[in-house]
């Protein structure tokens, strides 16, 4: 199992419509498209006093990170949908891909 984590500097003040976006229209968007979300949200920590946000995203492989998000990152429904509110939003992001065993993300899910 590979998870991602992936974390967002926001510009000030944009945290509210942010997770908005993201809950409304980017996550239902990447879950039709076959993407397993684990977990979005706001840092309960604003690290130097930025805001932040996170998505944790689960795969069966690297291959399947890597063609997933090839695919939806160049869909005409993510470049004409919700990608603009959800880019005009971040300062900075950053990603990390771990491998994992099932079990341990079994457990990650129902934390």
């Amino acid at each position: 199992m590979i998870l991602e984590f992936r974390t967002y500097r926001l510009k000030p003040g944009s945290t509210a419509d942010f997770l908005l976006v993201m809950g409304e229209e980017s996550v239902p968007l990447l879950e039709s498209a076959g993407l397993r979300v684990i977990d979005y949200g706001r840092s309960l920590v604003a690290e130097d006093g930025r805001e932040e946000a996170y998505l944790i995203r689960a795969f069966t492989s690297l291959e399947e990170h890597e063609r997933q998000e090839r695919e939806f990152y160049g869909s005409e429904a993510w470049l004409k949908g919700p990608r603009e509110a959800i880019v005009s939003r971040i300062e900075s992001y950053h990603t990390i891909v771990i491998e994992t065993s099932e079990a341990a993300a079994e457990a990650f899910r129902r934390a």
